[in-house]
């Protein structure tokens, strides 16, 4: 074996030791994220991810968040719906198996704790699909495709964005604790960019074969490219990956802006396949999509697992802050005056 040079062993002297974990009874989340903080893997990762965001929430930041997975089925709506009530979301990118099982919820159906291990020819005869450990009954699809025909035939034929039909979708539910509806009451903007790819997309090719409906699928890209145009600080969190992130990150390209400052992603995908989820944000400044720089960390971890410890560790720490929210029409006019008016 090599022996390491004299500076090689100084500068490893100078490196902080790691701290062993104590666990206490009665102690706060946020005081065991802390105590993470001193930990290697994922543990001091995850500790990271807390302070990232809440440099985020401190500093005047416009603050993305994508969605993906089945999150809503694992019990993680109201984690979502209620970051966005608090005002640390200002953009939402998400699935569309995210809008309509939040939607299945908010129209009173339920998913239910199964096993995975279950004999799913059976439960196809029983009228229920599972989504891993959880089942959700075709009753509620029933429901909710009773629910879609309804709102499109509202619509009167309209030309609507994607970003403009998830805000008639929100508007028109009644749960203060729907992702949708809380989108729809703090004015943040809900992008879907694959939003065909879901039981929403079945619902308007069923309308569609009776009535006219058009749905501009490209219209939102302008509304997402001018809040990252004028977004002076811009930080990300990636709950899982593909569509969503990419969506958001790729904005960014077409600005003058070198990037997003701060990028947190909580996956359990690996770089090694080339697929984007999987990806670092730090692969993503070669792309002009984060800044060389940024603030960044990858939870290796089940989103589950981490996201409501995050959560729940910022509600502790943000309880007495004060933030005022970037106002996204004036952050629009912003960019759109710099850009000489040029869409």
């Amino acid at each position: 074996m090599k022996p390491q040079s004299k500076g090689k062993r100084r500068r490893a002297g100078r490196l902080p030791p790691v701290g062993q974990l104590e666990v206490e009874a009665g102690m706060t989340v946020d005081a065991l994220v802390r105590g993470m903080g001193g930990c290697g893997f994922s543990a001091g990762r995850l500790a990271r991810a807390v302070d990232l965001y809440e440099g985020m929430l401190r500093r005047p930041t416009v603050k993305f968040l994508a969605v993906s997975g089945a999150i809503v089925p694992a019990g993680m709506r109201h984690v979502i719906s209620g970051m966005i009530r608090r005002g640390w979301v200002d953009v939402v990118v998400t699935n569309g198996a995210t809008l309509v099982h939040d939607t299945v919820e908010a129209l009173g159906g339920r998913h239910y704790r199964g096993s995975e291990e279950a004999d799913d020819a059976v439960l196809r005869e029983q009228g229920i699909n599972r989504i891993y450990d959880v089942y959700l009954h075709n009753r509620d699809f029933e429901r909710l495709e009773k629910f879609f025909q309804g709102l499109l035939a509202g619509l009167d034929g309209r030309r609507l964005t994607l970003r403009q039909l998830t805000h008639a979708i929100g508007g028109s539910l009644r749960d203060p604790r729907s992702i949708l509806r809380s989108a729809h009451d703090m004015g943040v903007p809900l992008f879907c960019p694959a939003l065909a790819d879901s039981a929403i997309g079945l619902q308007a090719w069923l309308y569609k074969q009776r009535a006219p409906l058009e749905v501009d699928a490209f219209g939102d890209m302008r509304d997402l490219i001018d809040i990252c145009y004028g977004a002076e600080r811009a930080g990300l969190l990636v709950l899982g990956g593909g569509v969503p992130k990419n969506f958001i990150l790729q904005a960014m390209m077409v600005t003058p802006r070198e990037g997003f400052d701060t990028v947190i992603q909580v996956s359990l995908d690996t770089p090694e396949t080339g697929g984007l989820s999987g990806a670092p944000p730090v692969e993503a400044i070669s792309w002009g999509k984060v800044r060389p720089g940024a603030q960044t960390v990858v939870v290796h971890s089940e989103v589950t697992l981490a996201l409501p410890l995050l959560a729940a560790a910022l509600e502790e720490r943000t309880l007495r802050l004060r933030r005022k929210s970037p106002s996204f029409g004036e952050v629009g006019k912003r960019g759109m005056a710099e850009k000489g008016g040029r869409r």
